[in-house]
C-alpha cells in the first residue's frame, strides 16, 4: 500500500473509534503522536494525548450521543488527509462549559447537529496534528449559546 493508502486507513478508523458512535479512548493511545495537537474553532486547542482524553471524555458525558461520521470520501496527498463529517449529539449530561463562547448549564436537552472538514497530519504512522473548521455558528445557535439576528 501507499503512504496515502495508509494514512486514510489510520484517519479512517480514528474517525471511527475516537468521533464515532462509541468511543474507544485507547485508540488515542495506538494512533495519536504524544503530543498531538487536537484543533476545532469551537473549543480551545488540546495538546498531547492525555488532554485529548480528557476533552473528549467530558464531552461524550455531556453529549452522552454523540457521533460524527464521514459525509465523503478521505483524501490523502503524503502525510495529510483531508475528510468531510456530519455529526452532533443532545445535551443530556452534566454542565459542559469548553466551547469559547461559553457553556451550558446541566442537561438542558438541546440538540446539535452541523458539519465540518478536518485536515490531518500524520508522521511514522502517527497523527500530529487534527486541524479543523466545523460550522460552529450553527451548532452554538442551536445550543442557545448564540443567537443570529433576523
Amino acid at each position: 500500500m501507499s503512504i496515502e493508502q495508509d494514512n486514510k486507513a489510520i484517519v479512517g478508523r480514528w474517525f471511527t473509534h475516537f468521533w464515532g458512535k462509541t468511543c474507544d479512548l485507547s485508540i488515542v493511545d495506538e494512533l495519536a503522536a504524544p503530543d498531538m495537537l487536537l484543533r476545532y474553532s469551537l473549543h480551545e486547542p488540546r495538546r498531547g494525548r492525555d488532554d485529548i482524553k480528557a476533552f473528549m471524555t467530558d464531552f461524550r458525558e455531556a453529549f452522552p450521543d454523540l457521533n460524527f461520521r464521514g459525509a465523503a470520501d478521505l483524501i490523502a496527498e503524503g502525510d495529510y488527509v483531508v475528510g468531510r463529517w456530519e455529526g452532533g449529539g443532545t445535551h443530556t449530561g452534566p454542565a459542559f462549559d469548553d466551547f469559547l463562547v461559553g457553556g451550558l448549564p446541566a442537561a438542558t436537552g438541546r440538540k446539535m447537529h452541523f458539519t465540518g472538514t478536518t485536515v490531518l497530519r500524520l508522521k511514522d504512522g502517527k497523527i500530529v496534528e487534527e486541524l479543523g473548521l466545523d460550522d460552529g455558528v450553527a451548532a452554538l445557535t442551536q445550543l442557545g449559546l448564540i443567537r443570529t439576528v433576523a
